[in-house]
């Protein structure tokens, strides 16, 4: 009876210690891996970032250098394309007409506008270094560099004859003007030019016996 007693004694003390050590392997066992997990994450964390940052920075810089290249190349060629244009118009029309503007035919507005501007009337006639053809070649020269195509108009008499310039108006047609005056005058082949246009005749007769316009 006594050894019955002791045995069961010693399996009672036996079951208390191993639970003892079951829950304090629990304890240790939940601390540890909660411990373990937390600096498992932080490193996992750290290694995941640097290993994502570089990724996502190398995949952005491909993505967006590919971008900014096509965007660059775009604005790029479209601003040489209107460079190019304008700077091979300007030589294209140098090349073609030897001076840098082109010319058109003016309104008449414009004409009269150009002539009150021109100062070529203001010139002294000087016979004959300085006569009628100077005037209208020196005011024809003008009107292209403002622009504007103007004739020089030949008028020939039986003896001599006189020289004036025209423009052929977009809104009036064609305009003959004096630029010693820059009166616009009448011009018509079998009439004198003094008598159409209220001028005092000269010494000859200046009976208009034939027109020669020279663009």
């Amino acid at each position: 009876m006594r050894t019955l007693k002791l045995l069961l004694l010693s399996i009672a003390i036996i079951a208390a210690i191993g639970g003892s050590g079951y829950l304090v392997y629990q304890t240790a066992y939940t601390t540890g891996d909660m411990a373990g997990y937390d600096h498992g994450y932080l490193v996992g964390e750290g290694l995941g970032y640097n290993s994502g940052l570089e990724d996502g920075y190398n995949a952005g810089e491909e993505v967006g250098y590919d971008n900014g290249y096509l965007a660059g190349e775009t604005t790029g060629y479209n601003s040489g394309l209107e460079d190019g244009y304008t700077n091979g118009y300007t030589q294209g029309i140098e090349d073609g007409l030897g001076h840098g503007y082109t010319l058109r035919d003016p309104t008449y507005a414009e004409v009269v506008a150009f002539l009150s501007g021109d100062t070529t009337d203001s010139n002294t006639y000087v016979n004959p270094t300085y006569i009628c053809s100077h005037f209208a070649r020196d005011a024809g020269n003008n009107a292209e560099t403002a622009g504007f195509r103007c004739a020089f108009v030949e008028m020939r008499y039986a003896d001599g004859g006189h020289a004036v310039i025209a423009f052929n108006t977009i809104d009036q047609g064609m305009v003959y003007f004096e630029p010693q005056h820059d009166d616009e005058v009448q011009v018509v082949i079998g009439q004198r030019y003094s008598r159409l246009n209220g001028y005092l005749p000269p010494p000859t007769n200046d009976t208009i016996l034939d027109i020669l316009i020279i663009w």
